[in-house]
């Protein structure tokens, strides 16, 4: 059957270790930043001590994965389960079970595709380092990653350095900046380990090609499209600039090796200057990406945000949508409806950003996240949830105009193959094409269950994207 999408296209599905493994400390394994943060909230939500519990059920998982038709499955390999300590001992039961995960995978047809670092560094790299703020940090990511291509490379041909750099460095718990109040020295801090992590990727791209024959490995991005709050010119720069300063600057680093000159001011002005080594720059610029991938849930507004007696340039309000006085401040689109967790919901904003990356980089982009986080509910065995396949064929139907348009894609993997814990929102909130039988507060029987979305993919899948 013809469809617009190439007959190797990569149709899957996504996870993060933190968030489905569950079997926090077992076999070795031991605390990671998700960890700690999760059990801060574990009086209100799930925690990842259990999570979906896939450590313990990843083979019948895998085996709904097939059925499902998945001809890749987007995943993590959580750091600490491979050392521990973070440069510590390896720890061979940790890769035993990626082992066993990726030959299941294969011996389905599934591609496994292995994000090795996605928001769960280990523990006692904050104790020694303050995590990415050290330089030692960046060395033992690159040990770790080394380590995962020696491994799993003769299997595993596709890879991401880092999962959404560009908005972890956003949230200061994310990143374990814990008890810093003091706004200019956080972002000091946060510029550092910005880039010492910008540096680590270069370093993963790098080691990937030397190591691996025939391997691709690209940058997992969060979308940001920002439209102007108004076509007043200054609201039209504030869209950009905010695109800029949530996106660009970071890909420009992965892609030329070196900072923008807007984000070099802002560095400069703001007095946060990272502390960079002479021999970084051929690393940087060595490391060429093979794709991008892009993670694509929201767009939003922007306006101009002029600066004032108490906020001078680059004063920074907010977090995952924070304002910059001197360049942007952000609101919702009044013009989109919204899901309940506050999402804006923007299927043409999809095929926006796709041009928008094709055409400034010139690389294959694949979605490795995209969904619809609900509060779905279980009625006599079965989960109906027709507004996530409409969310679901909107979205692939602006991945097929974007073809059109002359993108070059390589896939299109939903967030999230099963429901998960949600940092933010526990099991409250479900993404899943399958839907996994337990609360926030009791795990219940774990039981997997197929969701309407789940029958409805596997058509779109079997028929190479026709949507009915």
């Amino acid at each position: 059957m013809n469809t617009i999408f190439p007959k190797d296209f990569l149709w899957g599905a996504s996870s993060s270790a933190f968030q489905i493994e569950g079997a926090w400390d077992e076999d070795g394994k031991k605390m990671t930043v998700a960890d700690y943060n999760s059990f801060k909230k574990s009086d209100i939500q799930a925690d990842t001590k259990v999570a979906s519990d896939f450590y313990h059920h990843f083979e019948e998982d895998i085996d709904l994965m097939k059925e499902l038709g998945m001809k890749t499955y987007r995943f993590s390999i959580s750091w600490a389960r491979i050392i521990p300590d973070g440069d510590g001992e390896v720890n061979q039961k940790g890769i035993d079970f990626y082992n066993k995960v990726i030959n299941k995978l294969i011996e389905c047809n599934i591609e496994p595709f292995v994000t090795l670092y996605h928001f769960d560094l280990p523990f006692t790299l904050v104790e020694k380092y303050n995590g990415w703020e050290s330089r030692e940090t960046v060395y033992a990511y690159e040990r770790f990653a080394k380590i995962c291509f020696k491994e799993f490379g003769d299997r595993v041909k596709y890879w991401q350095p880092h999962n959404e750099q560009n908005l972890i460095v956003r949230v200061e718990e994310r990143i374990n900046i814990y008890d810093e109040k003091d706004p200019l020295k956080i972002d000091k801090m946060r510029a550092q380990m910005d880039y010492n992590m910008c540096l680590a990727h270069a370093i993963a791209v790098n080691a990937c090609h030397e190591m691996i024959r025939n391997s691709k490995i690209g940058a997992a991005v969060s979308s940001s499209v920002t439209y102007p709050l108004t076509c007043n010119p200054e609201d039209v720069c504030a869209s950009r600039m905010n695109d800029n300063f949530k996106v660009y600057y970071m890909l420009d680093m992965h892609f030329y090796g070196e900072y923008p000159g807007y984000y070099l001011k802002y560095l400069k002005e703001r007095d946060i200057m990272p502390y960079i080594e002479p021999e970084d720059k051929d690393i940087l610029k060595r490391a060429k990406m093979d794709f991008i991938a892009v993670n694509y849930y929201r767009t939003n507004c922007a306006e101009a945000l002029p600066v004032d007696d108490n906020h001078p340039y680059g004063t920074r309000e907010g977090a995952v949508d924070f304002n910059l006085y001197g360049l942007f401040k952000m609101s919702m689109n009044p013009r989109l409806k919204a899901s309940e967790y506050g999402a804006s919901i923007d299927p043409s904003g999809l095929r926006v950003a796709l041009n928008e990356y094709w055409q400034r980089y010139h690389l294959p982009l694949i979605i490795t996240e995209n969904g619809l986080g609900t509060p779905d509910v279980l009625e006599d065995g079965k989960v109906h949830d027709d507004y996530r396949i409409d969310y679901l064929r909107e979205h692939i139907n602006a991945c097929a105009l974007a073809i059109e348009d002359g993108v070059e894609m390589l896939g299109y993997c939903p967030w999230s193959f099963m429901d998960l814990l949600s940092s933010a929102q526990g099991f409250r909130k479900r993404y899943g094409l399958v839907y996994t039988n337990r609360t926030d507060h009791d795990i219940l029987g774990l039981e997997r269950i197929k969701k309407d979305s789940f029958y409805w993919y596997k058509k779109v899948i079997e028929t190479n994207g026709k949507l009915e």
